[in-house]
């Protein structure tokens, strides 16, 4: 096909693709693709030297992908059940849940992803509103953080510390544990309210609550005072931690 026997018909219909290069006004005329066509001038020994081609460029603003959907498997730990003591009472309104026992009372908002029911025999399950890969997640972590409630107010939770050094150790003073640790000044903390800090022999820290995110943190602050080295084991570490020990520096050989 000889593309330069095509006339450009813009004076009748739209120009769609040809292009005469004499008509230079074609190229503004609307097309089917509208302002995204863009013109080129193509000089090539095939198309001739006075010819030119309108190439139709289209600007991609979205990309589409095809969506598969995802079947999300229900959560081992998300489906248990989670008993409740007697002496544990339950408050529910909408997504919020309070639980009062003995040692204290607890408090949680649960996300629009799952939702928390109470069964005729007592017991609590967490349940997913939507099948969707955030719900699933969201499932397991909420029904730990639940049971995690109703066993605090109930039992309680404690972590104990163990200081491993010469001349390292802890006593209480107050409302505050003061910690010796080799450093030229006593390491003073402030107990946080709800928590129990106990020690026992100068070495042993223990601390309990009922609230075991706040038991874990003021624990973890402690040990970061001084956390366990590889080569002698000195430091603080938990009572049921294992510390991977170092073979120190070889002497030079003879």
């Amino acid at each position: 096909m000889n593309l330069g026997s095509f006339v450009c018909g813009c004076s009748v219909s739209r120009c769609n693709w040809i292009l005469v290069e004499s008509h230079t006004n074609c190229w503004a005329m609307a097309s089917p693709l509208g302002p995204s066509i863009q013109s080129s001038n193509l000089r090539s020994p095939f198309l001739g030297g006075a010819n030119g081609i309108c190439v139709p460029k289209v600007a991609i603003s979205r990309v589409g992908f095809m969506r598969k959907t995802v079947e999300c498997k229900e959560s081992r730990i998300g489906k248990q059940p989670i008993p409740v003591p007697s002496n544990v009472t339950l408050t529910m309104e909408g997504q919020n849940l309070s639980v009062k026992g003995p040692l204290g009372q607890l408090a949680i908002t649960y996300p629009r992803e799952v939702k928390v029911d109470r069964e005729d025999s007592g017991i609590l399950r967490v349940k997913k509103v939507v099948e969707t890969r955030r719900a699933n997640q969201m499932h397991g972590l909420f029904r730990t953080l639940t049971d995690n409630m109703v066993v605090g107010v109930s039992k309680g939770f404690e972590k104990k510390l163990q200081l491993i050094g010469v001349g390292y150790r802890a006593t209480v003073e107050g409302k505050d544990i003061v910690l010796n640790l080799g450093f030229s000044h006593p390491v003073r903390m402030t107990i946080p309210d709800g928590l129990v800090v106990k020690v026992e022999e100068n070495t042993r820290i223990t601390v309990s609550g009922y609230n075991k995110s706040d038991i874990g943190q003021f624990a973890a602050a402690i040990r970061k005072w001084r956390p366990p080295e590889p080569y002698k084991g000195k430091g603080v570490k938990y009572a049921d931690e294992i510390v991977r020990r170092k073979e120190g520096k070889a002497g030079k050989k003879k």
